[in-house]
């Protein structure tokens, strides 16, 4: 059972997976960073208000009753940038490349059915039927290859050598 457990964890996806969260929260903080150092400055500067003391207290003298818009608006900016910068560097670029991989494929490319198929044979048999053209038929009166009556046919099979013309 612990076995099963240890083949699970080492798994490509599951050690993926766990990078990704580590580089994901590390990227989250420089985005919070970013938003509340940088972009909150230039909207308070364009805006001509703080936007940190951006907030409405429901009850006087008690801090949880308050909602803090700067958080939400700083909390949107995070995730529009998180967002934008997952698709431009992630999505994007695999989007393209499975794109080039299918390029390769032919997805118009149908199969021919059982019925097409056997069409196609039956018409190649049909040629290989037909007579030779003139400058491969045998002379007058003769036949290609020589043919012996019925009571003069040579034996076949394995212990006997094909005689020529057959």
């Amino acid at each position: 059972m612990l076995k099963g457990f240890k083949e699970f964890l080492m798994r490509g996806n599951l050690i993926e997976l766990a990078v990704a969260v580590v580089i994901g929260t590390a990227f989250t903080a420089i985005v919070t960073s970013i938003t509340e150092n940088l972009i909150q400055p230039l909207i308070a500067a364009l805006g001509g208000a703080n936007v940190t003391g951006l907030s409405w207290t429901i009850v006087d003298g008690n801090d949880k009753s308050t909602i803090d818009f700067a958080a939400i608006i700083t909390a949107g900016l995070n995730f529009v940038i998180v967002a934008a910068v997952v698709y431009f560097i992630l999505v994007f670029p695999m989007n393209k490349l499975q794109e080039r991989r299918r390029r390769g494929q032919d997805p118009d490319l149908v199969e021919p059915t059982d019925v097409e198929l056997l069409t196609e044979i039956r018409d190649l048999l049909r040629q290989q039927q037909r007579p030779m053209p003139a400058q491969h038929q045998p002379p007058f009166g003769q036949q290609y290859p020589p043919q012996r009556p019925p009571g003069q046919q040579p034996p076949r099979g394995p212990n006997y050598p094909p005689e020529p013309g057959y």
